[in-house]
């Protein structure tokens, strides 16, 4: 019996987005199975299998796709445990004290895949994580100073190096990570799945938000978004037609949008959102990661722009809607979105500048 558990090559436990190369390399080293065994459950020759488990050997080095296989090799060993007497358990010092857990499903790394993948797209963006951060971050370089653009979960950065999505070349105190190749084309599939579902190709998943109704996803291409487009616009002096602290400014709602754990899913329904919006005085900033926190500041901040200002700041700086889409949706005139957007961003800039210190993330 206790050598049919270590040798089974099926790993149940293992979520189904786990690549077929990690899932053999787990196999192999937590649960014992031989090269042979995996081949033959596979249908892969042993040498492909024997290269899969030599390839992420060596991509130990890497600190998240590391604690990706630590993370999974303690449910793996778990799993694998769980027939042994206690007796066993002492006698072969295995640890049975409770794993992280996997949270992570297949549907949740898709969704997550395609808005980070999307902000690593964006020239000189990296995604920034230490072996002591609870979260990594998304950065993009701008001509003055690095601009934070996504916060992400520690597990989903874990599953996009593990599925070679992002890789880093130079590891550190603080490793930087850069959208692969491999992540180019998986983006890419995601979109397209997006364009078919929009398109009346695929029925869309609904999946609905904490508040009970969703959003849609973003229809702009990987590398660009509405206030990078309007930054490169010049007005006739030469100047550009929104400056750094503006689209700093949008960004920073576009932070805690995404903290507040209201990304992008099915249609949304603007007028509940914006009930609440408009209810009450005033929610003051809060300090910290957690969604409560976002929420307040990002309804605090919506408020101050107040109706109109805050609707076309949601389209265009959260939702990444385009300037035509967003004119389209609320009845205004074309090539007025920009002008309104622009008054938005001067408005919320002043925002955040009242409130100071209270407006970062960390009080």
């Amino acid at each position: 019996m206790r050598q049919q558990l270590l040798t089974k090559p099926t790993l149940s436990k293992v979520p189904s987005w786990v690549p077929e190369a990690a899932r053999h390399y787990l196999a192999h080293t937590e649960s014992g199975a031989t090269i042979r065994d995996l081949a033959r459950h596979s249908g892969r020759h042993a040498s492909t299998v024997l290269r899969q488990i030599r390839a992420f050997e060596t991509r130990r080095d890497d600190l998240l796709v590391d604690e990706a296989l630590r993370r999974l090799g303690g449910v793996v060993s778990k799993s694998r445990i769980t027939g042994f007497s206690a007796t066993e358990h002492r006698m072969t010092g295995h640890d049975i004290r409770p794993k992280n857990k996997i949270t992570l499903s297949e549907a949740r790394l898709r969704a997550e895949a395609r808005r980070v993948l999307r902000r690593l797209c964006e020239r000189g963006a990296v995604l920034a994580v230490a072996s002591d951060m609870d979260r990594a971050v998304v950065v993009r370089e701008t001509g003055v100073g690095a601009t934070r653009t996504a916060v992400v979960e520690r597990e989903v950065a874990e599953a996009l190096a593990l599925k070679a999505w992002i890789g880093c070349d130079n590891p550190g105190r603080v490793s930087r990570y850069h959208i692969t190749t491999k992540g180019r084309a998986a983006l890419g599939e995601l979109l397209a799945e997006d364009e078919n579902a929009a398109t009346g190709l695929r029925e869309p998943a609904v999946v609905l938000t904490d508040d009970g109704f969703g959003t849609p996803p973003p229809r702009l291409a990987p590398s660009d978004t509405p206030l990078a487009a309007l930054a490169r616009r010049r007005e006739k002096d030469g100047t550009p037609f929104l400056s750094a602290d503006l689209v700093r400014a949008g960004e920073r709602l576009r932070e805690d949008f995404e903290l507040a754990q209201m990304a992008p899913r099915t249609a949304q329904n603007w007028d509940h959102f914006l009930a609440h919006v408009d209810e009450g005085s005033g929610t003051p900033a809060a300090p910290g990661y957690g969604a409560e926190a976002a929420r307040a500041r990002l309804i605090g901040a919506l408020r101050e722009l107040g109706p109109g200002l805050s609707d076309v700041a949601l389209r265009c700086c959260c939702y990444l809607q385009g300037l035509e889409t967003a004119e389209r949706k609320m009845g205004w005139s074309a090539r007025s979105a920009k002008i309104v957007l622009r008054i938005a961003l001067h408005r919320l800039k002043r925002h955040y500048e009242r409130l100071g210190g209270r407006a970062d993330l960390i009080g």
